[in-house]
């Protein structure tokens, strides 16, 4: 099974690592690192993470991992990405995103009057682009998944193995993981946490 994991400039690595780190461990997967062009990519928090694959040589993955980006709207700009994305997604067993790579997806065309989640601050952004917006933190809709923020990949993940094999094999990546969150902080959505901080949030210049 070929899963393509999708690498752009500016991407948010952590993102993709999780559900990479969670697919990539079944044995019947061949995960691809796949962008534009085989080579270096720079992401947003200056991690360097080698694609081995470009999007033409993979033109019917099984599975697609899109990961967002905090720059997100100069990715809506990446036009082989999202050509790549148009014509990969109709012949993939799942279509998967996280973060604003829901956006990413809308753009595409995949997403258009369709249930999907994103991070909070790109809500209306998805909106614009079609999307039905959900504020779920794991959206499933017939062949596509979206997650939320940043640490919704690795939900969106167990989900996906879930689906595709069983829940046990889910379970097991989640144990092995010990994902088991107990944040210090209640502050990871805008209704839990402190006013001040999610309108500092609101004005970060890369969020604009």
């Amino acid at each position: 099974m070929d899963a393509a994991f999708v690498l752009y400039d500016n991407m948010t690595a952590l993102d993709l690592i999780g559900p990479y780190d969670a697919i990539s461990a079944m044995p019947e997967v061949t995960p691809h690192f796949v962008a534009a062009r085989p080579g270096p990519i720079r992401c947003d928090s200056g991690l360097v993470i080698q694609a081995d694959t470009a999007f033409d040589e993979l033109p019917r993955p099984e599975v697609i991992v899109v990961p967002g980006s905090s720059t997100w709207h100069a990715a809506l700009d990446n036009e082989p990405l999202l050509a790549w994305l148009a014509t990969a997604h109709p012949t993939a067993t799942w279509t998967t995103s996280v973060c604003t790579g829901s956006t990413l997806l809308a753009k595409a065309g995949v997403l258009t009057g369709r249930p999907a989640t994103t991070h909070w601050l790109a809500r209306d952004l998805l909106a614009d682009l079609g999307a039905v917006v959900s504020t779920e933190r794991v959206v499933v809709d017939g062949d596509v998944i979206t997650a939320a923020g940043v640490s919704a990949g690795i939900d969106m993940a167990l989900t996906l193995i879930a689906k595709l094999w069983d829940e046990h094999r889910a379970q097991l990546v989640q144990l092995m993981f010990e994902y088991d969150p107990r944040p210090p902080f209640d502050a990871g959505s805008p209704e839990t946490a402190p006013p001040q901080v999610v309108a500092l949030a609101r004005s970060l210049p890369s969020h604009n």
